[in-house]
């Protein structure tokens, strides 16, 4: 059973979640079996400001859910996100190799070799190589051209990269509790997986995962992600704001702004009028703050930070080219679409159908992983188990090597493969 696990480790900047999966014949999705999440330390916007809170954060999450399992938790798939994510398309041409014309596997895989063979800064790495699009002797169009006869094969690709550094230091991390890395997974690309259908990706959509430091933006046009970003803005500066106005500590603005939601989806499931003010004495703070307008909070504060929020990702809509082919609108997930006025605003905004992204796809434990906040965790082993070759047979991950080509780790690597065939 441990060879069909299946983990992921999400390491967010106000959380770090664990989940176990495993993946058994006579189930199409997979079974969750074990899951913590455990308040994040050391990580700010997404990047790695202190190894060694980060690295005790993540062990006490792991136990947890090993716990939870009943596993020990030997390897898994690590998010990655926050204002260091970039990425670009880039354009790969090759020559069939087969006298006859019929292209191969090899080839497809020589063509998107080709299209990631670009110029990179020393402090970028290539994270993810994705398909747009296969054109066979200049028909376009084509998303598998294994099998088809032709002599010119291209391949239009999308590539998200990431800062090196970041990258080692989640390494470093997982390492030092004796866990191998199966490969960094851009956390908004994890959370489409979880939470988007084919359909909307089909007719172009847009994924924003909005966690706590961060927002993680993925535009899908024609089935294919287009576009990929980061912005330093999450749900976390909507309690400072609340704090600031208020003049209240942090605790007590995230409490606030919990027991604000909690109370308006009440009276909007009971069809009731909203509540003209808020009673504060039950949070038992430790200000002088007995009572606090709703109206007051989501006009004039959250109200305000959430409009800058979908500014900005209208801003990264406009500049990713495709901002006429995404008619299914966006799709808001993460920890930050629980924000109240979270939907309503974005309509507003940007002009366009807004919904609540909540993870599908998976069985088990999901009264503890269906949530907006964990699309990301959950969106790790559906991608993960995409792109793992024959755990059956023992090599995990073989492309792995490929995939996060640097110098060093892959010599580590091929040295780990190596000992896996060695009795």
């Amino acid at each position: 059973m441990a060879e069909n696990l299946i983990c992921g480790i999400d390491i967010g900047s106000t959380k770090i979640a664990t989940v176990v999966a495993i993946q058994t014949n006579d189930e199409e999705d997979l079974r969750v079996i074990g899951f913590n999440s455990t308040k994040s330390r050391g990580v700010k916007r997404g990047l790695i400001i202190d190894i060694d809170q980060v690295t005790n954060a993540i062990e006490e999450s792991v136990e947890k859910a090993e716990r939870m399992a009943g596993h020990k938790i030997t390897h898994a798939f690590a998010s990655v996100g926050g204002p260091h994510i970039s990425s670009l398309n880039s354009h790969g041409v090759v020559a069939v190799s087969n006298p006859q014309g019929d292209i191969n596997e090899t080839d497809v895989e020589r063509v998107v070799e080709a299209a990631r063979a670009i110029s990179l800064s020393t402090t970028r790495q290539i994270i993810e190589v994705l398909p747009r699009e296969y054109m066979v002797d200049g028909q376009s169009g084509i998303k598998n051209p294994a099998g088809m006869s032709g002599v010119r094969l291209e391949v239009d690709t999308h590539l998200i990269t990431a800062s090196i550094t970041n990258l080692k230091n989640i390494d470093r991390c997982l390492s030092d509790l004796g866990i191998e890395n199966d490969g960094f997974i851009f956390s908004g690309l994890a959370s489409a997986e979880a939470v988007l259908t084919d359909t909307e990706k089909e007719l172009g959509v847009v994924l924003v995962d909005i966690g706590g430091g961060k927002t993680d933006i993925c535009l899908y046009a024609d089935g294919a992600l287009s576009y990929s970003s980061s912005i330093p803005v999450g749900a976390r500066h909507v309690t400072n704001d609340i704090a600031v106005g208020l003049r209240v500590s942090l605790e007590s603005a995230e409490k606030i702004k919990l027991l604000l939601s909690k109370t308006l989806k009440l009276s909007q499931g009971k069809d009731q009028k909203k509540p003209d003010s808020l009673a504060l004495n039950e949070l038992n703070l430790p200000e002088d703050v007995s009572d606090v307008s709703p109206k007051t909070l989501i006009d004039n504060i959250i109200g305000a930070r959430l409009e800058e929020i979908y500014r900005l990702i209208g801003e990264e809509i406009e500049k990713s080219g495709f901002g006429q082919n995404i008619p299914s609108g966006l799709v808001v997930t993460g920890g930050g679409a629980h924000t109240i006025g979270m939907i309503e605003t974005g309509r507003k905004v940007i002009g366009l159908p807004i919904r609540l992204g909540i993870p599908t796809k998976v069985i088990g434990l999901l009264d503890e992983v269906l949530e907006p906040e964990y699309a990301s965790t959950v969106g790790l082993i559906l991608w993960g188990r995409k792109n793992i070759i024959g755990y059956e047979s023992g090599i995990k991950k073989f492309n792995k090597i490929f995939k996060d080509f640097s110098i060093e780790s892959s010599i580590g690597k091929v040295k780990n493969l190596v000992k896996q065939f060695i009795p």
